[in-house]
């Protein structure tokens, strides 16, 4: 009975209050060092200030914009590209590889060059962004349109269907359920990317905050900001994981 799974839920929130207030008491007993790892009870005074004094939400305008842009931009070009070049041989072999290059190294060190190149304001986090949900969404519809079934199109030809009606009656339909089934990556990716490009040079956005709470060694606003990303990209999960649902249903 005290494992029913009806009741997991209750589980983690207690043993996540446990570990809470085991955390306050050692910080209070000065087991810890506040510099380091500073109590709960200062992590959310430093949450509540943010919002108190108004001063978090052109921040959160800034990411959100963004990594949004981002999104939006990586979404439609990897479609885009990854149909094309599924469905045309030359443009694959043109294509894949520098997709495959850009996959291989880790994206997030573009940083300081798209901001060479487009400076420190929103161009390059939108670029940064966009960079990481493209390469994925390209993989992603690009291989999923290899795998669909070959009978399938053979059929669609065999009843005089050309390029446009495997696109759109074939391809279409069975990319929706990939690019669907990694959207929660996706975002996860535009909101590293936003992130990570304010860390290296912005004047707004919470990856700035998060660099001046570090070179002011404010740990308990670090926390603070991290909690607050990590609520934002959860709550941005469960809308992805609930449109999936309902764009699936059909499946």
């Amino acid at each position: 009975m005290l494992l029913d799974p009806r009741y997991a839920l209750l589980r983690q929130l207690a043993a996540f209050a446990v570990l809470l207030a085991v955390w306050e008491a050692a910080g209070r007993a000065d087991m810890l060092n506040p510099l380091y790892l500073p109590n709960p009870s200062r992590i959310a005074a430093a949450l509540v200030e943010l919002f108190s004094d108004g001063r978090i939400w052109p921040h959160l305008d800034a990411t959100f914009t963004a990594a949004l842009g981002g999104l939006v931009l990586g979404i439609a070009v990897g479609i885009l590209l990854g149909v094309v070049a599924a469905l045309v041989r030359l443009i694959a072999e043109l294509l894949e590889p520098v997709m495959t290059l850009l996959n291989a190294i880790p994206r997030v060190i573009l940083a300081p060059l798209f901001v060479i190149w487009l400076g420190i304001g929103l161009a390059s986090k939108v670029a940064l962004s966009f960079i990481l949900v493209a390469v994925l969404i390209f993989f992603t519809v690009f291989s999923g349109i290899r795998q669909v079934d070959r009978r399938l199109v053979e059929r669609v030809i065999t009843l005089g269907g050309d390029r446009w009606s495997l696109v759109r009656y074939v391809y279409l339909p069975s990319v929706a359920a990939w690019v669907l089934g990694n959207l929660k990556i996706a975002v996860g990716f535009a909101f590293t990317g936003a992130c990570v490009g304010e860390f290296v040079a912005a004047t707004h956005g919470l990856g700035y905050l998060l660099s001046f709470a570090q070179s002011t060694y404010n740990a308990a606003l670090m926390f603070a900001l991290i909690l607050l990303i990590l609520v934002v990209v959860l709550l941005i999960f469960a809308i992805a994981g609930r449109l999936e649902k309902y764009l699936l249903r059909w499946s």
